[in-house]
């Protein structure tokens, strides 16, 4: 597994270059430029705009640009922030622990839920009860989680006045304080509620499936002329080879839902990388942008490769060589 490793962590070099090129670009296709978060408005002066241009190195070359900033990059100088006028490492540092917290919250209520509704709709496929979940299921893949988030804040922050409808933390509370803990996980809670439950139908489904394909197996049928319990049978033998797909899955679900977070961030007005994002695009601020692009280009990719590592240690027939 330590060779199989290796090989995909070098293998990974070439495509992050890949994924470094067409952000490059992409950022350089964009209207306008940063450029305009460092001007003073009160100096427009074209003469001072042209300094600050050489400056920055706008008037290079493309291929110059780009190799100063990937250099840069390999040596951990993301830039600098225009908006912010800080090192965008300081500010994605900043914020990256918030979508760490909410990504890991809406990871564990996804797998709870779909680990509750499809062991149960896989011991009693096709009752009322498993329609019901199924139908939730469908629901909840209809909707978009913006829709799902509007909808959250208006019943439980501004109807029912259980969770705050912004922010990380209280103001009022001091840090490290078990005070200050709680309401990290009271701001937390109802947007990972909304990213994680929104990503359960699929889980469900998968788990409900595979389930129900297992218990038709032999080893199944050889533990019952055993006479080992339904309920051992259920949460030992049919589990274990059932929660293999989801294991795979593991690995993707949390770039995935870091990405996911992007809209929830925003709406929920919640500091992480997702409200910075979008942040940045809105103010032009190409260095914070690029940075954050490659950032979750190589969460997936290494999501990819947890994955893997994962599916071999969860079944013991697979080898990776």
């Amino acid at each position: 597994m330590l060779k199989y490793s290796i090989r995909r962590l070098l293998g990974m070099i070439p495509m992050l270059i890949l994924i470094s090129i067409v952000v490059f670009s992409l950022a350089k296709l964009m209207p306008g430029d940063s450029l305009s978060g460092e001007i003073d408005p009160l100096n427009t002066n074209p003469e001072y705009i042209e300094e600050m241009r050489e400056k920055l190195g706008y008037n290079d070359p493309l291929p110059v640009q780009y190799f100063n900033w990937i250099t840069g990059f390999m040596q951990g100088d993301f830039g600098k922030s225009t908006k912010y006028k800080t090192p965008v490492a300081e500010v994605i540092m900043e914020k990256i622990p918030n979508t760490l917290f909410l990504g890991i919250m809406a990871l564990v209520i996804t797998y709870i839920l779909a680990f509750l509704m499809g062991m149960y709709s896989g011991r009693k496929p096709y009752t009322i009860g498993d329609n019901a979940i199924a139908g939730i299921n469908y629901i909840m893949l209809a909707i978009p989680s913006f829709v799902a988030a509007v909808f959250a804040i208006y019943f439980f922050a501004f109807q029912l006045n259980w969770f705050p409808f912004g922010g990380s933390v209280d103001i009022v509370v001091e840090e490290g304080t078990p005070e200050y803990w709680l309401s990290r996980l009271h701001h937390v809670l109802l947007p990972a509620i909304v990213l994680g439950a929104m990503s359960t139908a699929s889980y469900t489904q998968f788990l409900r499936n595979d389930i129900i394909e297992n218990s038709r197996k032999d080893y199944v049928r050889t533990a019952r002329a055993k006479g080992t319990a339904i309920s051992k049978i259920y949460n030992v033998h049919i589990l274990r080879n059932s929660i293999i797909p989801l294991v795979t899955f593991l690995g993707f679900d949390f770039a995935a839902l870091i990405g996911g977070a992007i809209i929830t961030e925003t709406i929920f007005t919640y500091p992480g990388i997702g409200q910075l994002f979008l942040d940045s695009v809105s103010s032009r601020d190409y260095p914070t942008l690029m940075a954050l692009t490659m950032l979750l280009s190589f969460l997936t990719l290494a999501g990819n490769l947890l994955a893997d590592l994962l599916y071999g240690i969860v079944d013991p027939r697979i080898r990776l060589d």
